[in-house]
């Protein structure tokens, strides 16, 4: 058989000159070749050299020029022989030509108007081959191209309209031949652009190629084909391609260059049909129309197999082929055509081009070639009919696995050998009817298909070879199909940015890691190392700094050893719009005008919204103003304008991404003078002092003034009294200020705008008045009627008009609390007074006024007002609340003194709103379901301040409410939550850490018990020591570390409670124990013992002239007592002398809610931080819980230990080691 076929070429210099042509055959085959349909021997040609192998054949030129070339000129054919028959190559045509060369060029230089069009040609040398065109300056940069200049298929470069910057000295053309690799850079062309001296004119478009209205293109099936319009016109034209007679194949059909080319790779027949071409402007719109004709050289439908036959088989050899217009089939058996062999009945052709032979014998072995042929060309395939008797055989191994995942076709194969053709039958060991699934067709090659295989096709197959013993088997194994979970997704970016591509796949674990690809444009992306444009994180790629080369479709392959996903996303680069240009002001009326403009290149996103500012160029200070925003679809906007301006226009676009710059500026546009429009608005008068009329109104815009010489007519007459005659004034300003007018008198007051061209609209009239003065009278009869203990309503009577002497804003209403009704030791409550002011309306003639105190003693006095001021106050008039019932008291502090009892203290309530006459104490256990019965505990003497409560459960917490009383009923409550404290008892279990000379001991102290005191008792072994012992230990502290200990020694420790040992260990000191000399130390000297003595007497006697100082200065002043932050009626006394002050002392016995006096300013030594020098003295702690108590009663959060039942999560502090019950409980 030919496996390399002899190719057609076109030779353009002597090393291009090669022939060849290889086949395979057992024996090898001979070669002969024909040229033109005529024998032809290389090997006989002195100028031709031939290269013979086993299988091979091929000759070349020995000449060193092309005119020697010219005679090999035509078409060659390979025939390759053996014994069994003759195979022919197809037709290989082999043509001359000479390489395209420079030729001479004159330089040209081209002149042109701004806005017309031209065409730079590029003429490329005449040659067979395709050229390049690439348009260039002498820096060999590309002309940057665009919808107004693009590149023909002929190599000239179209401007559809010029502009100023087109002009230049380089436009070079440079031809590229890629057969003989050279580049021809043509003669630079000049060309001038002449600005323009008026407005660019537009123009429609028009076809610059091709010429006329419709064409017609005949293309092959399978070549390239590009339909090309390119038009001018200003502004430049948009080009859209439709198909008339139907659907526009997207997938095939690519739009290029601009939208001026549509290509179509790999044309086929249904191609075939009218395109049109739509030119459009704000001109109007130019249309060309292509005819497409598709036709095409033969191509095979079914070629005919080679196999192995039988004596006495009948074959078959079926040749069908097709083409535009219809081949025709002939058959040559060895090369030589069915007329030169004899007759033979066995032998016939059929109409649609198939040749049979009946009753085959040995001597029917040959080559046989089916030729199918139009205008076109012509297609030759050989076909092998060996006529042998073999016996038959499996050629498949046995036990062959077949991997597939789920979805893809299957192929189990079974291939045999034999003649006759060996019959092959197929067996599933999960089905009994395999052939039945019409997913399953065994070909005639005896493979096994499988179409679109699941996991229910796994298993084991048969094959066997009919009135045989033959057989192998097959294992079917069906894999998940690889899937992309998270595919990329289209992105528009722009340039410069950053994106990630995202590839997220599942992958059945039996095929292994997969090989993620990534491909641009059907190109593979290899990451890269210098400039990081493609960088891979896993399956995700990630570009960076995009630009416009990096537009494309990006594609994600997810690749296994059995099958592939794949998909894909386009990242396209958009940008900001260039700004509109070309901007032109037509159709200009009275207040009106047409501005038309050209839009930019959107950059890849569409032009949402067009922005019309304009410029006032008599009040440039103002800026860029926005007139009208219009659709993106708009090129022009109808404009509404103001008279007696010089307008300049710009236009902005707006897409997605942003705004462009704004276009350049219009030429200026003069509107004419006009009267006004408008009057001000918001007249008003705004008269403040008495006997003057302020007449105020809003300024008007300047743009609104129509014209020059602008003014305000500014008019008023009062009401009543005046007739019809108005006052007039001008002014350019608001305000105007009228005097001796009179007090608070209305007046018609209004506004007229009016320049030199006229007077604006009739205003109408609004009512001003004169300034105000103060009201001259109080309000008369002045009552309170109580509602209830906190609320009261106040009536009055209302007060004459004319005595308000302005707008009657309202009345005011003063309510002052003088004090409590409550007395101590015979004399009222001192309290500073406080005094609230309501103020109502003007309308209101009483007031309901709550929020008081009750069980107080109040006065109240209204006024009347207006914006000048207040009138005088009406006569006071006393009054007293009814009693209330109280606040809640100020604290509340729990304390236990054992397990089952509970010791509560409070302070009364700072408002108790009556005659406190007791006090009510709800309590209840906590529990999960909130339903624990309330137990109540009544206190007739308001002068109690502590209970105590016995029997409660000493594993229960509670929680207490409690509230005072008055005759009124139970105030408010206050609640505390809290727990008795348990039995202290020592710690069990003890951890020892040992040093050199120290052990550490560490436990965790029990939550809710009381502290208890233990001792640790220690013994050296072995060295006949005596047992210490060390201070108490407290079991709150959670660590004690035992020092003085001996490094490498052994002791026995000992912990005692109450005289009785609970705990016992041995331990082992770390170090090696250690002889020394003990030094004597200066501490043992005799001198230095006495001056310790000395001066710790000294401090001894300082402390007690200290204590004496502060003692003496323990009685309070009258001053301090009535200046100090609590309330008389919060603080209880225990006798009933009113005012006289307690000791210090008793303070502290009592309640220990007072803070204490200082000993003055003079005594720093002596003061309470000079004291507290240590932390532990019983006087400072003493006086540190007198000064805190009420920090914690008001913020127990504050106050409470972490370890305390009432915050269960942390650890407590101890004062000297000893929890005091107030940081435990409260």
């Amino acid at each position: 058989m030919i496996t390399t076929q002899p190719e057609s070429v076109t030779v353009f210099s002597v090393e291009d000159f090669v022939m060849s042509c290889e086949a395979g055959g057992n024996p090898p085959p001979d070669f002969k070749w024909t040229k033109d349909g005529e024998d032809f021997d290389p090997g006989s040609d002195p100028e031709l050299k031939v290269t013979e192998h086993s299988g091979s054949f091929a000759f070349y030129t020995l000449s060193y020029t092309m005119d020697s070339l010219k005679q090999y000129q035509g078409k060659y054919v390979c025939y390759a022989s053996n014994e069994l028959g003759t195979a022919v190559s197809n037709e290989a045509i082999l043509t001359t030509d000479a390489p395209p060369i420079q030729q001479k060029e004159k330089k040209v230089h081209v002149k042109s108007e701004e806005g017309g069009s031209i065409v730079l040609k590029c003429n490329p040398p005449q040659s067979s081959m395709e050229p390049i065109i690439h348009w260039m300056d002498w820096r060999l940069h590309h002309i940057q191209l665009s919808e107004r200049v693009v590149v023909g298929k002929d190599g000239n470069l179209y401007f559809a309209h010029l502009t100023s910057d087109d002009s230049r000295v380089d436009y070079t053309c440079n031809v590229q031949y890629l057969a003989t690799r050279t580049i021809l850079a043509k003669e630079p062309i000049t060309l001038t652009v002449n600005p323009s001296n008026s407005v660019l004119r537009n123009r429609r478009p028009h076809m610059m190629r091709p010429a006329g209205s419709h064409s017609t293109y005949h293309a092959l099936r399978g070549q390239t084909v590009e339909l090309e319009c390119i038009v001018q016109g200003l502004p430049t034209p948009k080009v859209s391609w439709v198909r008339k007679d139907g659907e526009m194949p997207e997938a095939r059909a690519v739009r290029d260059m601009f939208d001026r080319r549509l290509r179509f790779g790999n044309i086929s027949e249904s191609d075939g049909g009218e395109y049109q071409c739509l030119a459009e402007n704000s001109q109007g719109k130019a249309i060309h129309t292509y005819t497409v004709t598709v036709e095409a050289a033969p191509y095979w439908i079914k070629e005919p197999p080679s196999q192995l036959y039988a004596p006495g088989e009948t074959v078959r050899l079926d040749c069908q082929a097709d083409g535009i217009p219809s081949p025709t089939i002939s058959w040559t058996i060895n090369g030589e055509p069915l007329t030169k062999f004899d007759k033979d009945s066995r032998r016939s052709l059929t109409a649609s081009g198939s040749i049979i032979l009946k009753d085959v014998n040995f001597s029917d072995t040959a080559i046989y070639q089916c030729q199918a042929s139009n205008k076109h060309g012509s297609i030759l395939t050989n076909t092998n009919v060996y006529v042998i008797e073999l016996p038959p055989q499996i050629l498949t191994e046995d036990g062959n696995t077949y991997t597939f995942t789920e979805g893809q076709n299957a192929t189990l194969e079974c291939e045999t050998f034999g003649s006759p053709k060996p019959n092959v039958v197929w067996e599933s060991s999960s089905t009994s009817s395999l052939l039945a699934d019409p997913r399953v067709n065994q070909l005639t090659s005896g493979a096994l298909e499988i179409f679109n295989v699941s996991r229910d096709d796994q298993g084991f197959y048969g094959c066997s070879v009919l009135n045989s013993n033959l057989s192998v088997s097959a294992e079917l194994e069906v894999l998940n199909r690889t899937m992309i979970r998270s595919p990329p997704e289209d992105v528009k970016l722009q340039r410069g940015e950053t994106t990630i591509f995202t590839c997220e796949s599942v992958v059945d674990n039996k095929l292994g890691a997969p090989l993620i690809q990534w491909r641009k444009d059907d190109h593979k992306i290899f990451e890269s190392h210098s400039d990081e444009k493609y960088t891979f994180d896993g399956s995700d790629l990630k570009i960076t700094n995009v630009e416009e080369s990096d537009e494309g479709v990006y594609t994600c392959q997810v690749i296994t050893k059995h099958d592939m996903a794949e998909a894909s996303a386009s990242l396209t680069l958009w940008d900001r719009p260039d700004p509109p240009v070309l901007l032109q002001i037509s159709d200009s009326e009275r207040r009106a005008v047409t501005l038309s403009w050209t839009p930019g290149d959107n950059n890849n996103s569409p032009v949402t919204d067009y922005v019309i500012e304009f410029e006032d160029q008599g009040s440039k200070e103002r800026g860029w103003e926005e007139l009208k925003r219009v659709k993106g679809g708009e090129e022009r906007a109808r404009l509404s304008l103001w008279p007696y301006m010089s307008y300049r226009f710009r236009v902005i676009a707006i897409n997605d991404v942003g705004k462009s710059d704004p276009s350049k500026p219009s030429e200026i546009h003069n509107t004419e003078a006009e009267a006004p429009d408008y009057n001000p608005e918001d007249v008003r008068s705004e008269s403040h002092d008495p006997d003057t009329l302020v007449i105020t109104w809003e300024e008007m815009e300047k743009r609104n003034f129509n014209g020059p010489e602008f003014k305000y007519r500014v008019l008023w007459r009062r009401v009543v009294g005046s007739g019809p005659n108005w006052h007039i004034n001008y002014t350019t300003a608001p305000q105007l200020t009228v005097s001796d007018i009179g007090n608070f008198s209305a007046f018609e007051i209004k506004v007229q705008a009016t320049n030199d061209k006229g007077d604006g609209p009739e205003p109408d009239p609004v009512i001003g008045y004169s300034g105000e003065d103060v009201p001259l009278e109080a309000p008369m009869n002045v009552a309170v009627e109580l509602i209830n203990s906190t609320t009261i309503r106040v009536n009055w009577a209302a007060v004459d008009k004319e005595t308000v002497r302005g707008h009657l804003l309202g009345y005011k209403v003063y309510l002052t609390r003088i004090g409590s009704r409550v007395h101590h030791r015979g004399r009222r409550s001192r309290e500073p007074e406080t005094t609230v002011v309501v103020e109502t309306g003007a309308g209101e003639e009483k007031k309901v006024i709550g929020g008081l105190r009750p069980y107080s003693h109040y006065t109240v006095a209204v006024t009347v007002f207006n914006s000048k001021g207040e009138g005088p106050p009406s006569e006071t008039l006393a009054f007293k609340t009814d009693e209330g019932v109280p606040g809640p008291p100020m604290s509340l502090r729990l304390d236990s003194p054992s397990e089952t009892e509970m010791t509560l203290h409070w302070t009364p309530p700072g408002q108790p709103n009556g005659v406190l006459i007791g006090y009510l104490l709800q309590y209840q256990q906590i529990v999960e379901t909130d339903d624990s019965p309330m137990q109540v505990e009544k206190i007739d003497d308001p002068m109690v301040t502590h209970l105590t409560l016995s029997n409660l459960d000493r594993h229960s917490h509670y929680r207490f409410f409690l509230r005072g009383h008055t005759a009124a009923g139970d105030g408010e409550p206050i609640m505390r939550e809290g727990a008795t404290t348990l039995d202290g008892a020592p710690p069990a279990n003890i951890n020892l850490t040992t040093g050199e000379n120290s052990v550490n001991l560490s436990w965790v102290a029990k939550k809710r018990h009381r502290n208890v005191s233990f001792q640790i008792h220690y013994l050296r072994k072995n060295d006949g020591s005596k047992w210490k012992t060390t201070e108490k230990v407290n079991s709150s502290q959670s660590f004690y570390q035992l020092q003085g200990l001996t490094p490498g020694s052994n002791y026995q420790l000992r912990f005692s409670y109450n005289n009785k040992t609970f705990w016992e260990a041995d331990i082992d000191t770390k170090g090696t124990e250690a002889v020394t000399e003990v030094q004597p130390s200066f501490a043992t000297q005799g001198w230095f013992i006495g001056v310790v003595s000395a001066i710790v007497l000294l401090l001894l006697i300082l402390l007690i002239l200290c204590f004496i100082k502060r003692s003496k200065g323990g009685k309070y002043s009258v001053k301090d007592k009535e200046e100090g932050p609590m309330d008389s009626e919060a603080r209880p006394m225990k006798d009933e002398t009113f005012g006289e002050y307690r000791s210090l002392e008793s303070d502290l016995e009592e309640k220990r809610t007072a803070s204490l006096p200082s000993l003055g300013e003079e005594s720093k030594l002596c003061s309470e931080d000079n004291l507290d020098f240590n932390g532990s003295s019983a006087i400072t702690t003493e006086l540190n819980m007198d000064e805190s108590l009420v920090s914690q009663f008001s913020r127990p959060s504050e106050a409470l230990p972490d370890n305390s039942p009432l915050n269960p999560t942390a650890v407590s502090p101890a004062a000297n080691g000893m929890p005091n019950s107030v940081t435990i409980l409260d």
